[in-house]
């Protein structure tokens, strides 16, 4: 996971995380992305924490990250952070590279298999009051 945090002016601090080649494919991904954004960090990750789906397991680690990356951004600008007002202010999943594998088919041939991977990118902000 790659994290990037930075400190934002009046809106309070701001940061994101990304993990990169998940192995899930971004249609899986999107339907328990699209669930979380724009709502609180507390709830998204009830919300994650007992979802049924895989993806959830991903997105949920890259969300910690991002909560993660904001107190260090915190402890870095001499503030503190309201861990109970942090806010998904961005939450996208994007296509990664595919994987190129043959599986066996009729008559001796080889049909492709493409394994899909994904890019997902969270950011994290104080809600503004």
């Amino acid at each position: 996971m790659s994290n990037n945090p930075k400190s934002v002016g009046k809106t309070g601090i701001e940061a994101r995380a990304i993990q990169r080649t998940a192995r899930q494919s971004p249609y899986k991904m999107r339907l328990v992305i699209d669930q979380i954004r724009g709502k609180r960090v507390n709830d998204a990750l009830a919300l994650l924490r007992f979802s049924k789906k895989h993806a959830a397991e991903q997105i949920e680690k890259t969300l910690l990250s991002a909560v993660s990356n904001v107190q260090q951004a915190a402890r870095a600008a001499n503030t503190s952070v309201d861990e109970d007002a942090l806010v998904i202010t961005k939450a996208i999943v994007n296509e990664g590279q595919k994987l190129k594998r043959w599986t066996p088919a009729a008559m001796g041939r080889a049909t492709p298999m493409l394994k899909r991977t994904s890019h997902v990118e969270i950011i994290v902000a104080e809600a503004v009051r």
